[in-house]
């Protein structure tokens, strides 16, 4: 009986996993930095809700983690 390694089939190697959760964690954070900025009073109106980072830099990370989420479909694993 001879022994033999038997080689899986994945559809992703390694460094497309690691892309995707890369492309996760950039989601999850930009959702985070949008989320917040409001007030407990609704009478009461807050200019937070308008600040550069919740309204340029979260969105364009959660494009930008949906881009890599992407590509880390797309790539082909090295053998």
């Amino acid at each position: 009986m001879s022994k033999e390694k038997v080689k899986a089939d994945f559809a992703f190697g390694k460094i497309n996993y690691t892309l995707m959760l890369s492309g996760l964690g950039m989601i999850i954070l930009g959702f985070f930095l949008m989320s917040g900025g409001g007030t407990k009073d609704p009478n009461v109106f807050s200019e937070e809700v308008f600040s550069p980072l919740r309204i340029t830099v979260a969105p364009l990370l959660v494009l930008a983690g949906f881009a890599l989420e992407i590509y880390a479909i797309v790539k082909k694993a090295k053998d």
